[in-house]
């Protein structure tokens, strides 16, 4: 395994990164727990999750993965190897299960409060804000819609004092924001410079792979100058750039063709750019989701990688791809790719 560091700090963590979105729907408790234990026997020692999942959100599974890894803390007395990040699901549709008040003080403790008594833990090492209480550019869709009025009123100080109490009880550790636009990233980031006494914003965790590389769009400088470290989310699309969903018959127990909802990557233009990067991994010998997560994984801006994975044959195979080295010649031919078909998947 490969390691760096959660910025700004001395924690290390490793390259790969665990994701756990489908554990408690696609997968089962026991094999959730089988997975942590190879994670971990890999040098993993990074696992990410949210009070949201499992994915997609059901009233009646709702945090069931956080009580499935709370589980296997307390069955392996393993918290001390895992630098365990989680996430306070926002307002929207698809969370008026969970709550309808965003992050304001009470939703912010109640939810970190929720996670630690589900994790089994005393302390969360990365919080997350999952996405942003107003209206922006995430989830699918490309461009920021001027004129949606959403009522929304700056609280980013209020939201980053409450984290900062949270963070002086021992409660959480860090912070950190996910599905973020720049101009997000940097009101946060500008607030904690400010106001000295407010904690630093230190990873945002968005979509990144040979589908959707927006995040180069204005985010990878922000990461790059003011070290707020990319947790790349759907390195391979839904499974898409593994190509099973490129012959004509759909894999059973794929997630698109479980929920096919899930549509973001698997467009026309999608499936023809993902056709064209399968053509070039195997035309130099690798399969389309080793490349696809050693791209990732050679980015300057990356942080951590998260895979997840509905089998350990598919687990085994994305944690493999951290000792994979892309010559010049795929990378090449990844850029004619992205140039003739650029983010095909908003």
């Amino acid at each position: 395994m490969k390691y760096t560091r959660l910025p700004h700090t001395n924690i290390r963590i490793s390259k790969i990164c665990l994701g756990t979105m489908t554990w408690g729907r696609q997968n089962s408790e026991a094999e959730g727990h089988e997975q942590m234990d190879y994670a971990l026997d890999q040098g993993i020692n990074f696992f990410d999750t949210a009070e949201l999942y499992p994915i997609p959100a059901k009233k009646e599974l709702y945090a069931v993965t956080e009580e499935i890894i709370g589980n296997w803390f307390k069955k392996t007395g393993n918290r001390n190897k895992v630098v365990l990040a989680t996430k306070i699901a926002g307002r929207a549709e698809f969370s008026k299960h969970i709550r309808a008040t965003g992050f304001s003080k009470e939703s912010l403790v109640k939810a970190v409060e929720g996670s630690l008594q589900r994790l089994q833990t005393d302390y969360i090492d990365l919080y997350q804000l999952h996405w942003p209480e107003r209206n922006t550019n995430y989830f699918g869709q490309r461009g920021y819609d001027a004129y949606v009025f959403d009522g929304w009123e700056d609280n980013i100080h209020q939201v980053l004092e409450t984290l900062r109490d949270l963070v002086a009880e021992g409660k959480i550790r860090h912070v950190g924001l996910s599905n973020e636009s720049p101009w997000g990233a940097m009101r946060f980031l500008e607030e904690s410079k400010v106001h000295r006494r407010l904690p630093r914003m230190l990873t945002i965790q968005n979509p990144y792979s040979l589908l959707n590389r927006l995040f180069e769009v204005g985010l990878s400088e922000i990461a790059m100058r003011e070290d707020l470290g990319l947790l790349a989310y759907s390195p391979l699309g839904f499974g898409v750039l593994t190509g099973k969903y490129l012959g004509e018959v759909k894999p059973r127990k794929g997630r698109i063709t479980l929920f096919p909802n899930y549509s973001r990557y698997s467009g026309e233009t999608a499936t023809e750019a993902t056709r064209r990067y399968d053509e070039l991994a195997k035309a130099h010998g690798m399969s389309l989701a080793q490349m696809a997560l050693a791209f990732v994984n050679s980015r300057p801006f990356l942080t951590s990688n998260i895979i997840g994975a509905t089998t350990m044959e598919q687990l085994k195979e994305n944690v493999e791809s951290i000792d994979v080295e892309l010559s010049d010649e795929v990378l090449d031919g990844i850029e004619k790719i992205h140039n003739s078909i650029p983010n095909p998947a908003p």
